[in-house]
């Protein structure tokens, strides 16, 4: 297996590919949960993990390096194998993910040379650092030259970050020649790879290297405390460039690469939104799913979320590890959380993020070498703050491919399209009319072929493929605004253009969509509080906090254990269709424990006491729970959580107060591990302290939905309650 690229793709073995990419950072993980974390993302159609190694987390005393328990990244390395998952290594060495010094040790600013420079001080110093590097993950390499390292998951490695945009090198032979250099020392260290990326947006230096570049839906660095101009992420663009990525380090500047000679691929297509003490920006579903689906129009090949699983910052042994003020940088972060509102939280909870941008996952993964091959046609790009204008754009060879659509701008409300006429690139093809709402995203199929029956025209929205034995399965969705039951497909009127009767066509509803799963061959339907997934042995695990029970098809031969049939229900939205009859199954014995549990909290001067001992215990004695989740519902600028542990006051988790329809919520299980960094006693968790620190009226922070203010400044706890999230096997019977 070997990879390479050209100016269209990343190619596998000489085939196009559509990866899809996660980022995930195992330091800010436990790692006893890394392992579902990982097989989440992979049912989400994640392809590839990315994930910084970051510097001072692992040698913040110099010398005296830690590799173990959480910061161990060959166990890390290793369980992304065992989840049949590649892994494209960030090795920096400067990263920034909002970590103290941009992930350089303190250490390290104390040398007589300066950092990011040519000085050949500095390259030693990374020199020493690549090669420590290596020697973690020198078994899990995929080398090109080494027929038998094939199958190993490291694929490609990505050398510094934003160089010469946020800091480093501005002039361009010293930059390019600075990531050139960083480049070949990674290579003698023996990371042997084909595939190498830099960072290539707001006029960073790339050395040559495969270009990656990124697009957020606001801008939490952005210093201002109010509502900021529209993205130019939601416009259909061969611009590649995100002006605004790391605008406190100074606004953008143009690409430095001939976007002729490589293909257009992200690395940071923002998951979700980091949260700063100035500007607190809520990253919804949509908002980030509608960029995402834009960069594919646009003519993208490869998706790549920042991030994708939220974590929490680990404890350092000289200072707290996040970006501050205090460090030179202009934002403040939370000492503890990097949840990022990703598709994966901080504690692991699946999303609703997680849902929309899996549509296009799992789009890609069927049809990617298919849509890597046609070229993005333009006709018309849109000025980001134009709420009138139809956005719309081709991935087409002129004859056949896709239409998207785009009438989604974060907090831009749209003009309506009525009755809209479109054409293919050729102008031989026209669309049905239809209508355009605002807060539509969508792309639809026109001169594809599934399996032998050619679509003329769709108003669905290709989602995956199923082999049924001789026959396909083609699934699609509706758009959330489209009311109507039939007529979606345009078969065409000629004999070779109808339907081949051996292809199925299913047409989901787009909430059916959302949460629906492909595993073992079968495509699974649950409510949006439950989720499917295969773990490393090929069991299906059945995640859920409502009640159990989820549709299937093609049904199994036998109930599976512990589940009873209760009935089909037909998916098929598109009533002129064979009906697609899926079956229901429900858990024989369902769990008692389904309610929300309310906790006490008292008053205890200024802060509260919270004993969560009994939730420990709760779980421990729940043969199927998996988790316990604590809602914190508080008004405040910010809480934060102590545990006293040997003696000493320790922050364990804080959070920043985003509104009232956002409350804090953290998952119990990662202290119930006896071996994790984090584990706390019974003892320990029966007299956790919560501090919330009042939040001013007129404090310069923005903020989406203030609360109402009775005085100059309010500081509440609402209620704390918590509820169970309860995982079950669906094992088939033999």
């Amino acid at each position: 297996m070997s990879y390479s690229f050209d100016n269209v793709s990343i190619l596998k073995d000489g085939r196009r590919i559509f990866p899809v990419m996660g980022e995930i950072h195992y330091s800010r993980v436990p790692r006893a949960e890394w392992k579902e974390r990982l097989l989440k993302m992979k049912a989400g159609g994640v392809t590839v993990v990315s994930a910084y190694v970051i510097w001072i987390h692992h040698e913040e005393i110099e010398g005296a390096y830690d590799w173990e328990g959480d910061r161990s990244l060959r166990d890390f390395a290793g369980t992304v194998q065992k989840c049949g998952l590649k892994l494209l290594l960030r090795i920096g060495p400067w990263v920034h993910a909002e970590t103290r010094n941009g992930g350089f040790p303190d250490w390290l600013l104390k040398k007589d040379y300066e950092v990011r420079t040519n000085d050949e001080k500095y390259f030693a110093a990374v020199e020493k650092w690549y090669k420590k590097i290596y020697e973690q993950v020198s078994d899990f390499i995929a080398n090109p030259e080494d027929a038998s390292s094939a199958e190993k998951p490291i694929i490609g490695i990505q050398v510094e970050n934003e160089y010469g945009h946020c800091g480093g090198l501005y002039e361009k032979e010293g930059g390019e020649a600075h990531m050139r250099r960083l480049q070949k020392i990674a290579m003698d260290a023996g990371f042997k790879l084909s595939l190498y990326t830099a960072t290539g947006w707001g006029g960073a230096w790339t050395g040559d290297m495969l270009p990656v570049m990124g697009g957020y839906c606001d801008a939490p660095w952005d210093q201002r405390t109010e509502e900021i101009e529209p993205s130019g992420n939601y416009t259909f663009t061969h611009e590649r460039n995100d002006h605004n990525i790391g605008s406190d380090h100074g606004f953008g500047y143009g690409i430095t690469f001939d976007i002729e000679k490589f293909p257009y691929l992200t690395a940071e297509l923002g998951g979700g939104l980091q949260v700063t003490s100035h500007r607190r920006t809520i990253a919804t579903a949509k908002d980030i799913a509608a960029v995402a689906m834009t960069k594919v129009g646009s003519g993208c090949n490869l998706l790549g979320f920042y991030m994708y699983s939220g974590g929490t910052n680990p404890d350092g042994k000289l200072t707290t590890l996040q970006e501050s003020k205090a460090t030179g940088y202009l934002n403040d972060l939370p000492v503890k959380s990097y949840d990022f509102r990703a598709p994966i939280r901080e504690f692991g909870q699946v999303s609703s993020t997680f849902r929309e941008i899996k549509l296009l996952a799992l789009f890609a993964k069927a049809y990617g070498e298919e849509i890597c091959s046609l070229p993005a046609v333009i006709k018309n790009e849109i000025r980001p703050d134009d709420a009138s204008s139809l956005r719309y754009s081709f991935r087409s060879d002129r004859k056949k491919g896709y239409l998207f659509v785009n009438n989604y701008v974060r907090h831009l409300k749209m003009a309506e399209h009525r009755d809209i006429h479109l054409e293919s690139p050729d102008g031989k093809t026209h669309f049905p009319p239809f209508d355009v709402k605002n807060g539509d995203f969508f792309f639809f199929p026109f001169n594809i072929k599934y399996g032998k029956s050619l679509v003329k025209t769709a108003r669905v929205t290709p989602l995956t493929k199923l082999s049924l034995g001789k026959n396909e399965l083609f699934v699609f969705y509706k758009r959330e605004n489209d009311s109507s039951d039939k007529n979606f497909f345009d078969f065409g009127t000629e004999e070779s253009e109808k339907i081949e009767a051996k292809d199925k066509f299913l047409v989901l509803s787009r909430t059916d969509a959302l949460n629906s799963w492909i595993t073992d061959g079968r495509l699974f339907i649950t409510d949006s509080l439950s989720s499917v997934f295969e773990d490393e042995n090929g069991e299906i695990q059945f995640l859920s906090r409502s009640e159990p029970a989820f549709f299937v098809y093609p049904d199994f031969d036998k109930a599976p254990v512990g589940w009873k049939k209760c009935g089909e229900e037909n998916k098929n939205a598109s009533k002129d269709m064979p009906e697609i009859p899926f079956s229901k199954y429900e858990l024989e014995v369902a769990p008692l424990e389904k309610k929300k549990i309310k906790i006490g909290a008292l008053k205890s001067g200024e802060n509260y006491k919270l004993d969560l001992s009994i939730l420990a215990k709760k779980f421990r004695k729940e043969k199927y729970a998996c988790d316990i989740f604590v809602k914190i519902d508080y008004t405040g600028e910010s809480g934060r959580l102590y545990a006293s542990k040997d003696g000493k006051r320790l922050l364990i988790l804080d959070h920043f107060y985003l509104g009232e329809d956002y409350p804090w919520e953290i998952g119990l299980k990662r202290f119930l591990e006896k071996d994790a960094d984090c584990a706390l006693s019974d003892e320990e968790l029966s007299s956790l302290e919560l501090e919330i620190s009042p939040l001013k009226k007129g404090e310069k922070i923005y903020i989406e939905k203030w609360p109402d203010f009775d005085g100059e400044e309010i500081s509440s706890l609402k209620s704390v309650t918590c509820e169970i999230e309860w995982k079950y096997k669906i094992e088939k019977r033999r």
